[in-house]
């Protein structure tokens, strides 16, 4: 259907029952002291409300309906959105087929998401009012989200049955809050898809089909947990010196930025050349530039046989309390420096002189790291870093979400039940389906996931009580990537480590291949539902899984009682 039409409805009301609302009333949100209210008749409402998870972005926090160009509809959306929030408003409450139950603001920012791209969509095909939506217009609307196509209309790809979902979705919401919308709806017969679910629609898989989310391969998860394991036990103690060297270092820089010395002072010379004495004196190498700056320098018309070329001269000149080495100073010094290059030499400045460590594949000791440039080190701490995410995220089954949550000092005691036997807690909080603000718990861990935190505490660059572990939301897939790429590289190669192969790894992947493994387990099928927070206690009823799925991974169990090794064991030969 492409024909225009203006045709308005005549028995919507005139006025939105939320007309003048306080929008964090109704949705029973808490704001900050001092924060400002989201009101209905605005176009813009910022949720920076407490409780927000973690992995929840600063755009989806942030509800733009500016982006509707027509102001009806417009109002359409924003009763939409508020009816998902507050489903206990009269208005709302008397809708046969609205929730009953306030969705999650990370829900309502995608389907305003999407009811987005419905109007502008309707906007191109020329159609202005809803009432011209008809049974076709809902197929072309699926069809134009579900499948990806070139300039020519020829289908060149299909998207995830999520973003299908999502487009009936903003449909079957018109359909259903068609009472609600007061400046212009959908006519009353339209049943599109004859009344189907969202998901039936946009043909997802049910959780009487399977899990659809795979377990990771062995052939990536050996070698992975392997590079994961011997940079959190073996690595990680000299990165965390390496770190703490690297914050004396920008303390040091900082205190000279602020001191300010003029490039005039009259003692300049007399105190870089003490600084060189000193780099003589103890057999400290010259600071080196990296390899960029090196660049910078020849397109600056230094000469490439110019033995002061990599020498890193604004370092030299911060040591001696000054911001840089200035150009005019050059020539006095230019004797001094080089002479100092020839006794002592030149190279990075972090790591230097690194204590042997033992190589993962039992060569032999080898240095834990080669000498480092700032870039470098940052980068190595970061992979460190994710190391521990890896490590801890691969043996605890935790989300995305609750590895987010994690906080400084989450580690809770170790206790000792019975003689010998240890027991290690972290507490952090469960997000998925639970209310805003989520809710706080404990997991049981083994000592390895236990290091990893203490370890990621120790490379955090505030580390008071109560920060974000890991700084807050980030992307797994991208750091995996960084890692993979390092694992791959001529650094991790000279520390023993085997490369990975190429395939995703995601959380999700990690969750699952951990809890296949727990289920392999006398008794693993109801451990890894307690685990992974399946199941839920206290004043609520246990929560069990589909009896297909149950007996699938029993079946599995059954049929893995025998294996002498677990995949998880980074050591097991593949």
């Amino acid at each position: 259907m492409t024909n225009a039409t203006t045709r308005l409805t005549h028995d919507a009301p005139s006025t939105s029952p939320f007309m003048r609302a306080d929008v964090r009333e109704l949705a029973g949100l808490c704001l900050p002291d001092g924060a400002r209210r989201p009101m209905f008749d605005e176009d813009s409402w910022d949720f920076t409300v407490i409780g927000l998870p973690v992995q929840m972005g600063k755009a989806s926090r942030r509800f733009e309906f500016t982006a509707i160009r027509a102001s009806r509809w417009r109002l359409v959306a924003k009763e939409l959105i508020l009816a998902l929030l507050a489903p206990q408003h009269p208005a709302v409450a008397a809708l046969p087929r609205a929730y009953r139950t306030p969705l999650h603001l990370a829900s309502c920012s995608a389907r305003l998401r999407e009811i987005v791209r419905l109007f502008a969509w309707l906007d191109q095909r020329n159609i202005s009012s809803l009432t011209a939506i008809e049974t076709d217009t809902c197929e072309a609307y699926l069809q134009f989200r579900r499948y990806v196509t070139a300039d020519n209309d020829t289908v060149v790809g299909e998207q995830s049955g999520t973003t299908g979902r999502g487009a009936a979705q903003s449909i079957i919401d018109l359909v259903d809050y068609r009472d609600l919308f007061t400046a212009d709806r959908v006519s009353a017969d339209l049943r599109p898809w004859g009344g189907a679910t969202a998901s039936t629609v946009a043909d997802m898989r049910s959780g009487h089909e399977g899990n659809t989310t795979p377990a990771v391969p062995g052939e990536i998860l050996q070698p992975m947990l392997a590079a994961a394991v011997h940079l959190v036990q073996v690595t990680g103690p000299h990165a965390v010196a390496l770190h703490t060297q690297m914050r004396q270092s920008n303390t040091t820089i900082r205190a000279v930025e602020k001191a300010g010395l003029p490039n005039s002072s009259p003692t300049a010379i007399d105190d870089i050349l003490e600084t060189l004495a000193d780099y003589t004196r103890t057999g400290t190498p010259l600071p080196m530039l990296e390899n960029h700056d090196v660049t910078r320098r020849l397109n600056n018309g230094w000469s490439p046989e110019d033995p002061l070329l990599p020498v890193a001269t604004s370092v030299i000149a911060r040591h001696a309390g000054y911001t840089q080495l200035w150009r005019h100073w050059l020539p006095t010094l230019r004797e001094h420096l080089t002479a100092a290059l020839e006794v002592v030499g030149v190279e990075p400045s972090f790591a230097r002189g690194a204590v042997p460590v033992p190589a993962a594949d039992g060569s032999g000791d080898i240095p834990w790291a080669l000498p480092l440039h700032r870039s470098q080190a940052v980068a190595l701490i970061g992979i460190v870093r994710t190391a521990a995410i890896i490590l801890l995220a691969a043996t605890s089954g935790m989300r995305s979400s609750e590895l987010m949550e994690l906080r400084v000092g989450c580690r809770r005691p170790i206790e000792e039940p019975v003689a010998g036997l240890q027991r290690f807690r972290i507490t952090s909080k469960i997000v998925k389906g639970q209310p805003l603000g989520g809710t706080e718990d404990e997991w049981v861990v083994i000592e390895p996931a236990y290091r990893a935190i203490e370890l990621a505490e120790h490379l955090h660059d505030d580390p008071r009580e109560g920060a974000l572990l890991f700084g807050g939301r980030f992307s797994f897939e991208a750091r995996y990537g960084s890692f993979r790429n390092w694992v791959n590289s001529p650094s991790a190669a000279r520390l023993g480590l085997a490369p990975i192969p190429e395939g995703p790894v995601s959380m999700r992947m990690l969750r699952q291949t951990l809890s296949l493994e727990m289920a392999y387990r006398p008794g693993g099928v109801l451990a890894t539902k307690i685990h992974m927070k399946h199941c839920l206690g206290h004043d609520r009823r246990l929560r069990l899984q589909t009896r297909w799925g149950t007996s699938r991974i029993a079946r599995r169990g059954e049929q893995a009682r025998s294996r002498p090794q677990s995949r998880l064991d980074p050591h097991r030969v593949p």
